[in-house]
Order: structure tokens, then sequence, then C-alpha cells
């Protein structure tokens, strides 16, 4: 059996951050998906083969005993060890298991990964912790999570709809019953592609609305966007620089009931103009005189 190195595989450094061996999972993921690549054998593989690199790199647990195996078996190699020579033995045992990465990829984990983590994959499985071992990233919009979305999941040799409902965030676990391995439950990870797109803390959402410095002299109204559409906010005289106004019930809706939503904060940028005809400077500048 030959070793298998994970972080060249996901091409990353064995010192990479766990954001690092998301991204480099995410690209590879997407260049060498079944759906990209249908009827591609060598494509499969490889997202096979990510999968299963990605498995091992996200887990802590896991990662600490590869990292540990890995040095052990360089330093073998490095002594002229052969690797059919080399005790895989006290390193895992036999072969078994299984994630949810099988349900999707629609494939069983090398001989390798079985050897070192099919004990512990396996055990996992008799436990009421199970279906925390059983996970499959899924990416949505910030709209989808916002409104709630659908994903059509090939699992156990059938297609079926699950329901993402509304109010999730980033790292929110969907729970699909008896969808995983022998009737267990699998959990959908949740990750928001475009999350930047508003700041949130729990269901209240912030962003920023950038107008004239003429415009909090005078009032008017800007447009301020939300997450169902533009909505005008009226500005009234003499409105200071980074003002914040609340919009209420224009936040994320609450898991428990969507009806419930919380607030859109929006904090006001200034602008300040880079040209000024004479006409404007003289203006200016009479106005500079009045005392605050």
């Amino acid at each position: 059996m030959d070793y298998k190195d994970y972080y060249k595989i996901l091409g990353v450094e064995r010192k990479a951050s766990a954001d690092a061996i998301r991204s480099a999972y995410r690209k590879l993921a997407m260049q060498y998906h079944p759906d990209k690549n249908p009827g591609n054998k060598k494509a499969e593989d490889k997202f096979k083969e990510i999968n299963e690199a990605y498995q091992v790199l996200s887990d802590a647990e896991k990662r600490a005993r590869y990292d540990q195996l890995g040095s052990e078996y360089s330093n073998f190699r490095s002594s002229g060890g052969r690797p059919t020579d080399f005790p895989w033995g006290n390193y895992g045992g036999a072969r078994g298991g299984g994630n949810v990465d099988d349900i999707f990829s629609g494939g069983n984990f090398s001989d390798f990964f079985s050897t070192i983590f099919g004990d512990a994959m396996r055990s996992s499985a008799r436990t009421p912790q199970a279906a925390q071992g059983y996970q499959q990233e899924v990416e949505i919009t910030f709209q989808e999570a916002y409104e709630g979305t659908m994903r059509q999941l090939q699992t156990n040799g059938k297609k079926i709809q699950v329901r993402i409902p509304a109010g999730v965030k980033t790292g929110s676990k969907v729970r699909v019953a008896n969808a995983g391995p022998d009737g267990s439950d699998l959990y959908l990870v949740v990750n928001i592609t475009d999350e930047g797109k508003f700041e949130r803390d729990g269901y209240d959402l912030y962003t920023t609305s950038t107008l004239s410095v003429f415009t909090l002299m005078l009032g008017g109204d800007t447009e301020v966007e939300t997450p169902t559409g533009k909505v005008k906010l009226g500005i009234p005289p003499g409105t200071q620089a980074e003002q914040v106004f609340r919009l209420a019930g224009r936040g994320m809706p609450h898991l428990k009931d969507p009806k419930i939503k919380g607030d859109l904060f929006v904090k006001l940028k200034v602008q300040i103009p880079k040209y000024l005809s004479a006409k404007q400077r003289e203006l200016i500048e009479e106005a500079s005189i009045i005392k605050f």
C-alpha cells in the first residue's frame, strides 16, 4: 500500500490554515465535480481523491493523526525502508466505515484511508454522535439564505429534495433524517458564498450607504440596498456622517418563525466632491464661517 500525500492532493503547504485548506478544496471540487465532467472517469477519481483529502485535513483530530503518521513514514523511507514493510497496522484497523462523501461521490475511500481511519469511522457509526461524522458542505447564496431554498441530493441510490430553511448562516447544519449510510442521519453544513453582502449579527444586518456632503447638510433621499431590493431612506437636514439609521424588520428571518425578522442598520458614509466650480467654492467659503 502506498502513502497518500493529502497536502499535495489539495495543493497546500503542510502548515496551511484551515481556511486555506477549505479554499483549496472548494476550488478543486468545483473543477472536478462529476456534474461538470460527465463521463470523465479521471475527473471522477480525482474528485473522490480530493474529498478524501479534505475529509482528513479538515478534521483536527484526523489531521493530527495523519501528520504523525506522515512524519514517521518519512523517517522510515529516509532510512531505506520499503512501503510494503511499513507497519501500517499500527496506525489504524481493518477496512470499514465510510462517510457522507461516499454518498455524493458514489465510491469508497482508498485502502490507505480505510486502513488508517477505518476503525474510527466504523466506531462513530455506532454511537449517538454518528450523525456529526456524516457531513457535507452545501453552498448557497445570501439571497437563498434569506428566502430559504431547496437542494437535490443523490443518496443511497435515490434522489431526495432537501429544504434549507430561511435564516440559516454559514456553519448552520441541516439534518437530513435517515439519508446517511445504514439509515443514519447526515448533516448539510451551510456555507454562504456571498456573505459579505451584508454584515450580520444574529438576525440583524448591517450595511453602509454613501451620499454627498450636501445631502447630509440639506437633507434629501438616498437608496439603500436591502435583502428584498432597494428602498428610499429619508435624510433629515444636518445629518452627521457615520450616523446610523435602523430599518425595523428588514433583517434576516428567524429560523423558528420566518415571519419575524431582525433589523437592518444603515451607516452613512460621506462623499466629498473632488472638483468645485468657482461659485460653489465661494458659497462653501461663506458657509464655513458659520459657528456650530
